[in-house]
């Protein structure tokens, strides 16, 4: 092959290149499309939604009022901070304890202000945790969901968050049967995780805009579960000692471009099928600016609510009903927080099925 020859083959090659990449980068929003130096791929977010003029922002967490309070743990996973509210009002007795995790690109601050559920521990007087995700373990801050590594008990991500909790019911008066564990995009794929990996340490899980259990196993699978769902769910691991699974309630607009809404969908099957025969009761309804929403809830035989699942109508990929001073919010609501606190506080370690 003669001189100009190989230079036009290897233009032509990297033109191909450059097109191949141009369509996966159109795959994500522009300000997600980063990955970790090891290749792994962030859940993308979108940019923040913007709030309704007639929607006012409520402030992020009361002032002067609880504490947050930094902490760390270490263990043969690695080291992850995090960051806790203590209200004002704490009660004397145990109290209840949420986990929250945050999106891409979120920090523990930014996803508190973003979900105000810092105001709502004051109002119902329990701690809330957000372990953090740093730029080390993931370059987007992206819990690695899709790592097979961080989807085991014994291991990676899970046994970290898990030792975050352990840490803070050491230190205050927790009740034990009160633990729960809620996410954004991938830190709801991550409280989908810790719900199979962690069943005797959560009483229950807010999965919001996230994927189920083992949704991936590398980077390939990942982009392919975000943009279509997964193709064939994997049933939910047993623990011995441990009935079922811990009741969930899961989020997710119709309209997402990011994690493609179907997801919810198999979160909510995944679960489902480790309860055994559960009813799904379906209404519909609209917040007061007009949001409409379906809201399905899943009863067991003997009535126990072990499923929630709310479609959100034109929804996209933010926390509903959030602060707009955080990212990745839609305040137009249904409010997810209080409606996952609601779904938390009615069950306990003693009534999981």
């Amino acid at each position: 092959m003669s001189q100009p020859t190989r230079r036009s083959a290897l233009r032509d090659a990297l033109t191909l290149l450059r097109r191949a990449l141009a369509k996966l980068r159109g795959l994500l929003p522009q300000d997600a499309r980063r990955t970790a130096p090891d290749g792994r791929p962030p859940v993308a977010e979108p940019p923040p939604a913007a709030a309704p003029a007639a929607v006012p922002a409520p402030a992020a967490a009361p002032a002067g009022q609880g504490r947050f309070l930094e902490g760390s743990v270490e263990a043969a996973a690695g080291r992850r901070d995090y960051k806790l509210y203590v209200p004002a009002n704490l009660p004397a007795g145990p109290c209840p304890l949420l986990v929250m995790l945050h999106g891409c690109t979120q920090s523990p601050d930014d996803f508190a202000a973003g979900t105000r559920m810092n105001a709502l521990a004051e109002e119902h007087g329990l701690l809330v945790v957000y372990p953090a995700q740093p730029e080390s373990a993931n370059g987007s801050r992206c819990w690695n969901w899709f790592s097979p590594a961080d989807q085991r008990r014994d291991g990676g991500e899970p046994a970290l968050v898990a030792a975050i909790t352990d840490r803070v019911m050491a230190e205050h008066r927790v009740d034990a049967a009160r633990v729960y564990v809620a996410g954004l995009s991938a830190g709801g794929a991550m409280a989908a995780i810790l719900g199979a990996t962690h069943p005797d340490r959560y009483a229950a899980l807010g999965v919001h805009s996230g994927l189920p259990w083992a949704a991936a196993s590398g980077v390939p699978s990942a982009f392919a579960a975000m943009r279509r769902g997964v193709s064939a769910l994997r049933p939910l691991p047993r623990l011995d000692g441990v009935r079922g699974a811990p009741p969930v309630i899961v989020f997710h607009g119709d309209a997402d471009k990011t994690v493609a809404a179907v997801n919810g969908e198999r979160v909510v099957e995944q679960y489902s099928a480790a309860y055994g025969d559960v009813t799904l009761v379906a209404e519909e309804g609209s917040t007061p600016d007009g949001r409409a929403w379906v809201r399905s809830v899943g009863r067991t035989q003997d009535g126990a609510v072990v499923l929630e699942q709310w479609v959100v109508k034109g929804g996209g990929h933010a926390w509903f009903g959030g602060n707009p001073a955080g990212s990745y919010t839609d305040p137009a609501g249904p409010d997810a927080s209080c409606e996952m606190l609601r779904f938390f506080l009615g069950h306990s370690r003693a009534n999981i099925h």
